[in-house]
């Protein structure tokens, strides 16, 4: 098994990769996710203008366990609620360079039924 740090300069080598490949406009945001071992965070931001419309996390929703797939659908469906009420219902999901599976998957199918397409 890889070093944590090691590990984490792959996956940025990664992202890289697939944020060369995507972009975020103002009618169809990215929707962009950070995954630490102890929380999860979920932001929606338009390239274009190089600003976060909105951003969700278990830090800032006060789950008790931030680190876990419970959290990781908490957040999912309360970045697709607060999207909603700003009117984005189509966005493009950028995983951050992390497998999708887990709570990376946990949080999208949860953005999913919340009413967000992607």
């Amino acid at each position: 098994m890889l070093p944590i740090r090691q590990r984490n300069v792959i996956r940025q080598r990664v992202h890289f990769r697939i944020r060369q490949k995507m972009e975020g406009t103002a009618q169809r945001p990215r929707l962009n996710v950070y995954r630490s071992l102890n929380h999860i965070y979920a932001q929606v931001i338009d390239d274009a203008k190089g600003e976060t419309i909105l951003s969700a996390s278990s830090l800032a929703a006060k789950i008790k366990t931030g680190g876990n797939v419970a959290a990781a659908k908490e957040v999912g469906k309360l970045v697709a609620e607060r999207a909603i009420e700003k009117g984005i219902k189509k966005v493009v999901f950028d995983r951050g360079g992390y497998l999708y599976h887990g709570r990376i998957k946990a949080l999208a199918d949860a953005a999913r039924e919340a009413g967000l397409e992607f």
